[in-house]
């Protein structure tokens, strides 16, 4: 059985060329914004997101944590952990699997290599959920196993 296959059966929703053609694209653009990790294009992946941005990870101590992001937040850690490949470019060797559950709402999950110029090559695994309003696909929520630390948010 297809990726696509198993997504149909355990959503119910059968997804068209078009809504698989339009989140491809959605993510190609996002990752060149990432691919070149600058100020302006964080700004950028800010715009392809929905505000308040949820957020779900966990931490060293094997606690989930969940909060919320302003536009603000997003781009002053995005910045910080973008800026931590040290100016140089990035690149992206990603294979994505997405869950359409309706023609506006998706839940992708990602298998990414990240390698630097410098040929650091960093292994992620994360689902984002993508929102469709008036044609347009954004994200809404990140999920990523391990960023409470770094974030050193936890909740009170």
């Amino acid at each position: 059985m297809e990726r696509s296959e198993i997504a149909e059966n355990l959503t119910g929703y059968t997804p068209t060329e078009e809504d698989l053609r339009s989140l491809e694209k959605w993510f190609e653009t996002y990752d060149a914004y990432s691919s070149a990790p600058t100020p302006e294009n964080v700004e950028r992946m800010a715009d392809m997101a929905v505000f308040p941005l949820n957020l779900v990870t966990d931490g060293s101590d094997g606690d989930a944590w969940t909060g919320q992001w302003d536009r603000g937040q997003y781009v002053r850690t995005m910045n910080a952990v973008m800026g931590g490949a040290g100016g140089e470019g990035v690149r992206f060797e990603s294979v994505r699997t997405p869950f359409l559950l309706s023609p506006s709402l998706a839940v992708v999950f990602t298998s990414s290599v990240m390698t630097t110029d410098g040929g650091e090559e960093h292994r992620m695994h994360y689902a984002d959920v993508l929102v469709r309003k008036d044609g347009v696909w954004s994200f809404q929520t990140m999920i990523q196993g391990g960023w409470a630390d770094m974030l050193g948010e936890r909740p009170s």
